[in-house]
Formats: structure tokens, C-alpha cells, sequence
């Protein structure tokens, strides 16, 4: 995805309707989607790779040209009948005003002809990272999945939606707590939560579930029914959007670096407190990370 960014000074409300006017000052383009996830896993260091399509269309080539700057491997295959997402934010004195989004799924035909780039990329790298967003992208995840476990790989999976059994046999899954209460229903404390993640690892073949709790940081659910929980890192929250992106990268790094999988968590959790000071989608560097 492209995020776009309009600033501009809002201090007046439209005689027209009761909305604010937005005096126009700058626009500004950030990597989103699956390409921040790309970005942050680059600037920790690692050699990355991203596999996705985009539209044949502007929004498209910023993207490939950005990507490169940020020392990605994009293999960006551009269709002219699909068009590049796009999230537009429209800021008023670093107040979110509005967000226009601008999307087409792409076809499921269009993505199949993917997956050998897929399966020939699986040589190259030792971690595989999945960021569902939702937006058609994934429609072959479960196949991916199988061909990426049977390849040795370890699978990361950032999930959306409430049709969990499409990630069956990833590694690790991150949701956050609003996707996981979709999945298994509400919880009235933290036994009752323990029981519901661990059935939910257990049904989907998971090596762990990792919770992401904002504020109350996360909770790591493994297996022999073992939880391990992170208390997040006090700092001055500027903006939480793209937290998730940095959480999961970070993860994935920290494993094809070698750390075992509760030291990947900690330094995960770190560079998601980090990313919250930042406004708008952003990269934690790997100096930060261990400043």
C-alpha cells in the first residue's frame, strides 16, 4: 500500500457543512501495508524480499522507487487492470482528520500466477512473514503456508478477518486483542484467555500465538501450554498506526537472526514502544532498537 499524507492548518469550520476546512500545505508519501513491514525488517539489517502486486499506475512506481531507497528486494508485479491501494490521511495540526482509502482486489487468477515467484524466493531467505491487511492480497496463504513449512521455513503470519483455519500450520500468529476476541469469542480474565489461546494454537498446528496489547504489552502463548507475558515499555504514545508492522517485522528478523523465540518477543515488543513516539508509518532502526 501507499500512505498519503495531506497536512495543512484546519482552524476554521466550513460555512457549507459543519466540517473543518483543511488549508492545503504539503502531501507527503510513506511506504504502508506489507511494504512498511518490508521497510522495518530492512532497517534492522536483514537482507528482505517482498513479493506482491501493484497496479500499473503512479501510486505503483512510488512505491517501487521508495522501496528501493529503503534497500528492499521488490519483486512488484504490475497489472494494468488492478489499481495500487492507497490510504490517504488528511492531517490538521497532526490531528487525523479524515482517511480516504482507494483499493481493488486483486484477481485470484492474477495472484496464482504468483506463486512460483513464491516457491523460487523460499531458497533465498530463512523466514517467511505473511501480512494479511484483508485486502484480497493473500488469497492463497494456505498453500504458501504448506510450501513454505515443507521448505523448512519458519512462518509468521500477521492475520486479519475472523477465518482463522486459512492459517493452519504458520509458525506464529500476532493478533491484536479486538482479531483474537473475533476468533474465540470474549474473555473474563486471564485464565479464561490462556484456555481460549491455547485451544486456538493447539486447533491451528501453531508453534505459538503471540497477543499484541497495546498498553498492557503482549502475552506470548506457547506450547505445553506455556505463557509468557512482556509488560510494554512506558513511553509518550505520538501515533500507534503501523505498531503492528514494526512488532512483527522486528519478530521476523530476531528469528532468522538466530534468537530464540522469547528474546525475539522482548526486542518485538521494544521496537513496537519505540514506533508508537513516531507519527504516521515508520521504520525503527536497529541503533534504536539497541540504544
Amino acid at each position: 500500500m501507499l500512505d498519503r499524507y495531506w497536512y495543512g492548518d484546519a482552524s476554521r469550520i466550513s460555512p457549507e457543512a459543519p466540517v473543518p476546512v483543511l488549508l492545503f500545505r504539503e502531501e507527503e508519501f510513506r511506504l504502508g501495508g506489507a511494504a512498511n513491514v518490508a521497510a522495518n525488517c530492512a532497517a534492522l539489517g536483514a537482507q528482505t524480499r517482498l513479493l506482491s502486486v501493484v497496479g500499473r499506475d503512479a501510486a505503483g512506481a512510488t512505491l517501487a522507487k521508495m522501496l528501493n531507497r529503503k534497500r528492499v528486494k521488490a519483486d512488484l508485479h504490475r497489472e494494468a487492470r488492478l489499481r495500487t491501494t492507497e490510504k490517504l490521511r488528511v492531517i490538521g495540526r497532526r490531528q487525523q482528520l479524515l482517511r480516504i482509502d482507494r483499493e481493488v482486489a486483486p484477481s485470484t487468477e492474477l495472484l496464482a500466477s504468483r506463486l512460483p515467484a513464491f516457491r523460487a524466493a523460499l531458497r533465498e531467505c530463512d523466514v517467511v512473514l505473511l501480512s494479511d491487511y484483508g485486502k484480497g492480497g493473500l488469497a492463497h496463504i494456505a498453500s504458501m503456508i504448506r510450501d513454505a513449512r515443507r521448505a523448512g521455513k519458519a512462518v509468521l503470519v500477521d492475520p486479519k478477518g475472523n477465518e482463522y483455519s486459512r492459517y493452519k500450520g504458520a509458525t506464529l500468529l500476532t493478533p491484536n486483542l479486538k482479531e483474537l476476541a473475533d476468533v474465540v469469542g470474549e474473555w473474563t480474565g486471564e485464565a479464561e484467555l490462556a484456555r481460549k489461546a491455547h485451544a486456538l494454537r493447539e486447533k491451528l498446528g501453531l508453534e505459538a500465538l503471540l497477543l499484541t496489547r497495546g498498553e498492557q504489552g503482549m502475552t506470548l502463548f506457547k506450547k505445553a501450554r506455556r505463557t509468557v507475558h512482556v509488560k510494554a515499555e512506558k513511553r509518550e504514545v505520538s501515533d500507534v498506526t503501523g505498531a503492528g508492522d514494526t512488532v512483527i517485522a522486528t519478530l521476523a528478523v530476531m528469528i532468522a537472526a538466530g534468537e530464540k523465540l522469547e528474546a525475539a518477543v522482548r526486542l518485538a515488543n521494544r521496537a513496537g514502544g519505540i514506533k508508537v513516539t513516531k507519527f504516521g508509518t515508520a521504520e525503527v532502526t536497529r541503533a534504536e532498537l539497541f540504544a
